[in-house]
């Protein structure tokens, strides 16, 4: 429902600020009070063609913001919001639109920057603008299958078979890629096994190519490691001044002054620590030194076992990426060889699995489309008659409309993801007229009045919130003009209506009255909107019947008003500034 709108620099509108009710809203005033202007900037905001021909004569910048809020049941607006992760608040979103004039322009819905094309199909979830042909829903094929499955409740059911459809969109690609895998299959297989084999007779360990090569570090310059070695023992415990000794000689030593001095006692415990620890590694030095031997058969062992693993390494391991370590990308190679070759190897087991749920789904699917188009050509025979019958009353005696269930193939079942129709609302609008489509209505009034005659029939099912009729009045008067005042009256009682007119029988009806003037100041021309009191719309109507306010239109209005009048809503309010 639109709550809050805020205008400014916009044709002929300076600056100007409404809050809105919900119900049956009008706009009255004299012709060329600016009327289409009001009608032109709700356009404007959603998300309609335009250029910088709209901003106001010495303005550099023309903007429309509104404040929208959005019950739960409308889905589709609220999942929009959600997959481009705008988030509502308290159940409102703001929406704003402006063009400079260079021609630049800025779209936001909650402050998130998105396109005209965005705004536009944003919008039309909210909101249905008729007498002009943009933003019209009943212009779009989709629209007349999601209007028919309303009239008949078949949401859920619908909603069912999409899901099915789209399981078996999913299973019939899982086949494709199948198929496509068949034809390299046996390559791929061989190719698979033969890396498997390569690393299973390699069998490599894991830490092992690190120890092989230390140990060929090691073996490749070993007459440098043993003159290293050789030293090292020479001065820890071969020569005469070895660690060893000077640690053992000095031990003796202080052990002889601790006798005298009992304050040495604590740097003895040091030293023989010292020494005990020189012996060990003595021992263990040795020991090494002992086991040091030069093999060059086992140099060559090394290194070729080392070339094998380096070279699984390089094919299946990552080589030089970093992705693994050493031997870990080696055998997570073969993990995961082993496991497609057993997915291929069972191809032909899953396929005809596959096979099987494709047809069970086939069944299900083409079971549940007959269901579907059943129950909507049963619904569309009864909301053929209920819309031609409101458009006898609107003023169309000789309309004839038609909600047309065709399947969408000529031989054979042809299903889309709603279903197997291809749904399209026809009208005849004159006697001897054959059906057409809808979009081939010349009058905006005409459509306006279908549109209307819809929206009564479709009341409790449509999740849009707001419409906005601008040629709804278009050739009529009389009984014709009273029947459209009370069916716009009765969507209002569970939407929100705006209603541009200039007839009384049917502003009459309104819950709330907003009047369109234009006044000139200081040389310059603005137009505004003020919502009227109980003692204004008097006036006003009495205007509408008559073009014044004299003593006999007053009754007269006094009259209507008292027949078909409800009490004017005094919570709206409108600040206009010039």
């Amino acid at each position: 429902m639109l709550e809050e709108i805020t205008i400014k620099n916009y044709a002929l509108i300076d600056s100007l600020s409404l809050s809105f009710q919900k119900g049956f809203n009008v706009l009255t005033g004299e012709t060329g009070a600016g009327k289409s202007i009001i009608v032109g900037s709700l356009s404007f905001l959603l998300g309609g063609k335009t250029d910088g021909g709209v901003i106001r004569t010495g303005a550099d910048e023309a903007s429309v913001s509104a404040v929208a809020s959005i019950r739960n049941g409308n889905r589709e607006a609220l999942d929009w919001l959600a997959s481009r992760d705008i988030e509502i608040e308290e159940s409102q979103v703001i929406i704003r639109r402006s063009i400079k004039s260079s021609g630049r322009s800025a779209i936001y819905i909650q402050n998130v920057p998105v396109t005209r094309a965005d705004l536009a199909e944003f919008m039309a979830l909210l909101f249905d603008l008729h007498g002009q042909h943009s933003h019209e829903t009943l212009m779009h094929g989709e629209s007349h299958r999601k209007y028919l499955d309303g009239f008949a409740h078949l949401e859920r059911e619908v909603q069912d078979f999409n899901r099915v459809f789209l399981e078996l969109a999913g299973k019939r690609k899982i086949l494709e890629a199948h198929a496509g895998m068949e034809k390299d299959r046996e390559t791929r297989i061989e190719m698979l096994q033969y890396a498997v084999d390569e690393i299973a007779a390699a069998n490599p360990q894991k830490g092992e190519i690190q120890e092989l090569e230390n140990e060929s570090s090691r073996l490749g310059d070993f007459e440098k490691l043993t003159s290293y070695v050789n030293n090292a023992a020479e001065a820890f415990f071969d020569g005469g001044d070895s660690v060893v000794t000077l640690a053992r000689r000095a031990r003796t030593s202080l052990e002889n002054a601790s006798d005298i001095d009992g304050s040495l006692s604590p740097l003895l415990k040091r030293v023989e620590d010292m020494f005990y620890e020189a012996e060990d590694i003595a021992e263990e030095f040795r020991g090494y030194r002992d086991l040091l031997s030069y093999d060059p058969e086992r140099l060559e062992e090394v290194e070729s076992r080392l070339n094998v693993l380096l070279k699984l390494k390089k094919k299946y391991g990552g080589g030089n990426t970093g992705l693994f370590n050493d031997e870990d990308g080696i055998l997570a190679y073969k993990e995961k060889a082993e496991a497609e070759i057993e997915a291929l190897s069972r191809i032909e087991e899953n396929r005809g699995k596959i096979k099987m749920e494709i047809a069970a789904l086939e069944k299900e699917i083409a079971n549940r489309a007959a269901a579907l188009s059943g129950k909507r050509k049963d619904a569309a025979h009864v909301l053929s008659g209920k819309i031609t019958e409101i458009l006898t009353r609107l003023g169309m005696p000789h309309a004839r409309f038609e909600v047309d269930v065709a399947p969408k193939g000529e031989s054979g079942l042809v299903c889309g993801p709603w279903g197997a129709d291809n749904i399209g609302f026809l009208i005849s609008a004159n006697a001897g007229e054959p059906l057409k489509e809808l979009s081939r209505i010349a009058s905006g009034g005409e459509l306006s009045r279908v549109m209307l005659a819809i929206k009564t029939v479709l009341s409790d099912a449509d999740t849009l919130e707001t419409l906005v009729f601008d040629e709804i009045d278009t050739g009529i008067g009389g009984e014709v003009a009273a029947a459209v005042g009370e069916y716009l009256a009765k969507i209002g009682a569970m939407k929100q209506i705006f209603c541009v007119t200039h007839l009384a029988s049917i502003a009459v009806r309104a819950d709330n009255h907003l009047k369109v003037e234009k006044r000139n100041e200081a040389g310059r021309t603005f137009t505004g909107v003020a919502p009227l009191n109980a003692e204004e719309r008097r006036g006003e109507i009495a205007r509408m019947l008559a073009g014044d306010a004299g003593a006999a239109a007053l009754a007269h209005a006094d009259e209507m008003l008292a027949k078909y009048g409800k009490g004017v809503n005094n919570g709206q309010n409108a600040t206009i500034s010039g």
